[in-house]
Formats: C-alpha cells, sequence, structure tokens
C-alpha cells in the first residue's frame, strides 16, 4: 500500500452518524468498528465507534471516531477537509448535501481566480471547502 494522508475526524459520541451521512452524499465503502467489537469492558462504550472509515469510488477516504475513553473532545478551527476536482464530478451536489442542515460561510460561486469554490460548516461541526477547478 502507496503512503496516503487522509483526514480522521473525532466526534463526541456521534461518529456513526455523521459518517453514515458523509456515506450518504460521497458513496463509497462504509467500514466501521465499535468499541465493543474490541472488547472494550464499559457497556457505555460498546455502540461507540473505534474505528470508521469510508472509502469512495472516487479515492477519497475519510476516517472517523467517538472520542477515545481518557482523551478530551475540544473541537477546533485549525482542520479543514477540502475537496476538488474537475467539473463535472458530482461536486456541487455534494456541497448540496453537505450544506443541508450546515452553515455557508462562503457561497459556493465563481471565484475571482476562475473556480467554482464554497466554504461550510457542515451541521456536524465539520470545515469543507469545495472546489470545482476552472478548466484551462
Amino acid at each position: 500500500m502507496a503512503s496516503q494522508l487522509n483526514p480522521y475526524l473525532t466526534f463526541d459520541g456521534n461518529a456513526r452518524e455523521a459518517m453514515e451521512f458523509y456515506h450518504a452524499v460521497l458513496g463509497g465503502d462504509l467500514k466501521v468498528n465499535t468499541f465493543g467489537e474490541f472488547g472494550a469492558p464499559d457497556p457505555a462504550l460498546a455502540d461507540k465507534i473505534m474505528h470508521a472509515m469510508l472509502t469512495t469510488d472516487k479515492g477519497y477516504v475519510l476516517m472517523a471516531s467517538d472520542t477515545a475513553p481518557g482523551m478530551d473532545f475540544s473541537p477546533g478551527n485549525t482542520i479543514t477537509v477540502s475537496l476538488s476536482g474537475d467539473p463535472g464530478e458530482g461536486l456541487e451536489e455534494v456541497w448540496e448535501k453537505l450544506a443541508d442542515g450546515g452553515t455557508v460561510q462562503l457561497p459556493f460561486e465563481k471565484q475571482m481566480w476562475g473556480d467554482l469554490y464554497g466554504q461550510l460548516i457542515d451541521k456536524y461541526g465539520v470545515p469543507w471547502m469545495i472546489d470545482v477547478v476552472a478548466p484551462q
């Protein structure tokens, strides 16, 4: 396997819901493992997500988990998931689905550099940048 750099998101108990949402938006194959599957003795953790991985037909990989025992959940604004591609790859539809229930920070429209681009925070608090690259 070649080295990859993938976004890894941490949630406060709703990782399954969020990853199922991203699966509906992006398609592909979603694999989910719970703490209980790996023998966590605390029944409150049994259904929490230890690791989830969404791999799409376009080669996107998004991973996530619920906050692990003993770790602090501290959401911040230091990471943004960026998704970019050529016209006709369906990114306009991805934008619409991610924006539903979220907060648009920069409308998805043609920018001064020519790309169709926007920024939003989805309904799970995850910031996204979507960029449809202008043909050269």
